[in-house]
């Protein structure tokens, strides 16, 4: 591990010079870039200089001690020792997670889409309480959140939901979302008081830029028609909704909640950048796809990952074996306790599989 730090703070008193440089400096696009690079290395580079200080101070103490025999200042020395001790220790744990790599999403906006599972009517009741849950939670951020496409049944319930949240790190916070919700109440369209068990899914991607994902024209296919509501009945007099077809994977997105028909592609189009964006991200982690078995927060949309239990107001999530008795309080989009949890156990995984790389390194 020393070894690496080492090396970063190599690159970054290198960069700290080439930064300086008025020709780089004139390349403005390289200039940011090396900036940037900088920046991200300072945090981890500062914790470097304080634990070579702080073992240069635990060295000379462990000296003072092989070289007095005074029981007095024997017995400060060792108190001092075992503080700077703790602090090598907390530096340590710091520096290790910082060495752990960012997830490059991390900061993008995300792409929600929540679909009613298996129950029937049930389910996209749920599915629409879901949708309440996450816009509570985007309103108590500050975030900004955007409907794309929608298909609710006729008692308000969600078929098919496709919406944004805009707000700093909203995809690592929400990425945990991902997988089927699984719920337990008695149904509000039954009478009988028989709880029944329904189900949604959730999935959760990184919002595309048009610097992560190009689509070619040649590559799409775009079909208008009149948008309908429900029963399908017409609610248009322009052909105002738009299908986007993706040849290449056959992927459709269908939007129709706008009336402009301009509009309607402009969110289409979003929604298929951001659904490749996630295809060509797991592509590239397949490499991985072992570890990330073990991992928290896989994404997998077949994988159960959270039981709401109306009856005992209780909030169980699978994953971790985490369980909370408020469930009201949760589905008014109180998730913070839930998210972080599931954020530190992931990074307690990470930190693992960094550890045992460090000792197979050694």
């Amino acid at each position: 591990m020393l070894e690496k730090l080492d090396l970063i703070e190599e690159r970054y008193e290198e960069l700290a010079k080439v930064i300086a440089d008025p020709e780089v400096i004139n390349r403005q696009e390289e200039w940011q870039a090396l900036v940037k690079e900088h920046a991200s290395l300072e945090d981890i580079v500062t914790r470097y200089r304080e634990l070579k200080g702080i073992n240069k101070e635990v060295e000379e103490a462990q000296g003072l001690l092989r070289e007095t025999d005074d029981r007095e200042f024997r017995q400060l020395v060792e108190q001092e020792l075992d503080e700077l001790k703790q602090k090598q220790e907390s530096l340590v744990k710091e520096i290790k997670l910082l060495l752990l790599p960012k997830d490059p999403m991390d900061e993008k906006n995300v792409v929600m889409e929540i679909r009613s599972g298996a129950g029937g009517e049930e389910a996209a009741l749920f599915g629409a309480v879901l949708f309440r849950m996450y816009s509570r939670y985007a309103e108590r951020q500050g975030w900004n959140i955007e409907v794309m496409s929608s298909n609710f049944t006729e008692l308000g319930g969600v078929k098919e939901l496709i919406f944004t949240i805009e707000g700093k790190g909203a995809y690592s916070r929400l990425k945990y979302e991902s997988g089927v919700h699984r719920v337990q109440r008695v149904p509000t369209t039954e009478s009988g008081g028989r709880i029944h068990t329904s189900t949604a899914t959730v999935a959760v991607l990184p919002e595309a830029e048009d610097v992560d994902i190009e689509i070619s024209p040649n590559d799409l296919r775009i079909d208008v028609f009149r948008s309908s509501g429900h029963g399908g009945q017409s609610v248009n007099t322009t052909d105002s909704a738009v299908r986007v077809t993706h040849l290449p994977t056959g992927m459709v997105v269908t939007c129709q909640d706008e009336k402009s028909q301009l509009k309607n592609k402009e969110k289409a189009l979003k929604v298929l950048k951001s659904r490749l964006l996630d295809i060509a991200r797991k592509e590239m982690e397949e490499e991985y796809a072992q570890n990330r078995k073990s991992q928290v927060g896989t994404g997998d949309r077949s994988e159960r990952i959270r039981t709401y239990n109306y009856p005992q107001s209780r909030v169980t999530d699978h994953r971790i074996g985490l369980t909370i008795h408020q469930l009201e309080d949760f589905l008014d989009g109180n998730l913070t306790e839930v998210l972080q949890s599931l954020a530190q156990a992931e990074q307690a995984e990470r930190l693992q599989t960094l550890e045992a790389g460090l000792r197979f390194s050694d």
